[in-house]
């Protein structure tokens, strides 16, 4: 009589701002496991996942998981992923001209998912470029827009399972239409003039295109699976689960620093919730990716920020976006990462990507805490940080080594809270020799937590992992 399989289940989320190597560690464990299915559980097509494969082929995943080019693995996008229909498209033609055969028949999408309209990511558009200097650094998708949305209308909310219904979605949809175009009718022609944002605004005042894109997203939905829970329940007694978050634990929406934050749960929260609806009960394994240095793309507070660290450690994948913004680059948060690992729902270990980059900086840091006058702080703000007592100060001054977690999770004042407290501290620097092994141990170290994976480069390749997954797939 054979063993029962093991079950086994995996979640990748971001300890940062983002990008920094969920896309490449998923791709890393896709390879250790047979026929995973890669569960998205938040954001939606604004991710932008890059995968390498050592023959030169790349691909920046955006809705399909970051595993697909491994044979055998699925894509399944749950209900709390904002779907994108449109994108979806463009992107599975685009991993089919890089050998990735009929990758639609490989993708399900929960019926129950909120679907991006493009008039809504038209809106989404025209006011961020409406905040002129004031912009949050959105990605222009149209993910805010539509669960701002959901929320104040949530009788408008296109749901996946209504591309199965063109009279009822084009009914939707056209609703959707005037609503943006009656909010945003008062500045059409100061947005006219901006020059930026004329297929938005043609977009909002064509009367026939409510019709018309309906009867695109009908189309499409009768070329991929749409499915329920009950798929994915299916799913768990087969197949390994990887669980790929999107965007950073410091943009998260409840977390982040306000108002420069997300429309989305990036902790390991939805990938936990959705664990306990499908009652398993097998290994779980929660990693927390973590850049050698620290990265933001977009405005927002980032106290580690080195303008010449920038130029010394070009992106190639991230530049300056048109809605974005410009790439930011500094010096390992550990302050921050404390407060991300402390409200990520649950980390186990960490990834530890770009050392490869990291050991060719000649001088060579990281941000052990912030220092802060104290009779700068209100109560309120005191009682947010966690004081290193260790640390050698001034009278009068206190090293901040992280925050606390928040009591209320609704309390976006608190989130703005942090920010105007790192805009009173100064960031505490240690300089260290280490590179490699030595320097991902120092950083494990540091944050206390254990360390899984360390990343020298691009590929699956590049990885190495301290109790190697590896013999699973032999």
């Amino acid at each position: 009589m054979e063993a029962p399989m093991k079950r086994t289940a995996s979640i990748v989320i971001d300890l940062g701002f983002g990008d920094a190597g969920k896309g490449t560690t998923v791709d890393y464990l896709a390879r250790t496991q047979i026929e995973p299915v890669i569960v998205r559980f938040n954001g939606g097509a604004q991710a932008a996942h890059n995968v390498h494969l050592a023959d030169g082929r790349h691909h920046t995943f955006s809705q399909f998981g970051s595993g697909m080019f491994t044979p055998g693995a699925w894509t399944f996008l749950s209900h709390y992923v904002l779907f994108d229909p449109y994108a979806l498209t463009l992107e599975a033609a685009a991993l089919e001209t890089k050998g990735v055969g009929s990758p639609l028949a490989r993708f399900f999408v929960d019926g129950a998912a909120r679907t991006v309209t493009p008039f809504q990511k038209a809106a989404n558009r025209l006011r961020e470029v409406l905040r002129g200097t004031n912009r949050h650094g959105s990605v222009g998708m149209g993910i805010g827009e539509t669960m701002a949305d959901h929320i104040a209308f949530p009788d408008l909310t296109v749901y996946v399972d209504d591309l199965r219904t063109p009279g009822l979605l084009a009914t939707k949809l056209a609703r959707v239409q005037e609503l943006k175009r009656a909010e945003f009718a008062p500045q059409f022609e100061q947005l006219r003039s901006g020059g930026l944002v004329q297929k938005e605004l043609a977009l909002l005042e064509d009367p026939s295109m409510s019709v018309r894109v309906a009867n695109t997203m009908a189309d499409i939905a009768r070329r991929m699976t749409i499915a329920s829970r009950s798929t994915l329940v299916r799913f768990v007694a087969t197949h390994p689960l990887i669980f790929e978050g999107a965007q950073g634990v410091l943009i998260d929406e409840w977390h982040g620093f306000h108002p420069y934050t997300t429309w989305s749960t990036t902790t390991n929260d939805n990938a936990n919730e959705l664990l306990r609806e499908l009652r398993y009960d097998g290994e779980v394994t929660r990693y927390g990716v973590v850049r050698a240095y620290s990265t933001r793309h977009g405005p927002g507070p980032f106290p580690t920020e080195d303008r010449a660290l920038a130029r010394t450690l070009p992106d190639t994948h991230n530049v300056h976006g048109t809605w974005q913004g410009g790439f930011r680059v500094g010096w390992l948060d550990l302050p921050l990462t404390r407060y991300a690992l402390a409200v990520s729902g649950g980390t186990d270990s960490l990834a530890l990507t770009h050392l490869d980059r990291f050991a060719t900086l000649q001088k060579k840091r990281v941000v052990t805490g912030y220092r802060v006058v104290e009779s700068t702080l209100t109560l309120r703000e005191r009682s947010a940080i966690v004081v290193d007592t260790s640390a050698q100060t001034e009278p009068g001054t206190l090293v901040i080594s992280s925050f606390r977690p928040k009591l209320v999770l609704e309390d976006l004042t608190y989130q703005e809270m942090l920010g105007s407290i790192v805009a009173k501290a100064t960031p505490v620097f240690a300089d260290t020799t280490l590179t490699g092994e030595a320097y991902a141990e120092y950083v494990s170290t540091l944050l206390s937590c254990p360390l899984a994976i360390t990343s020298y480069g691009k590929t699956a390749a590049d990885k190495r992992e301290r109790c190697t997954r590896m013999a699973l797939a032999i």
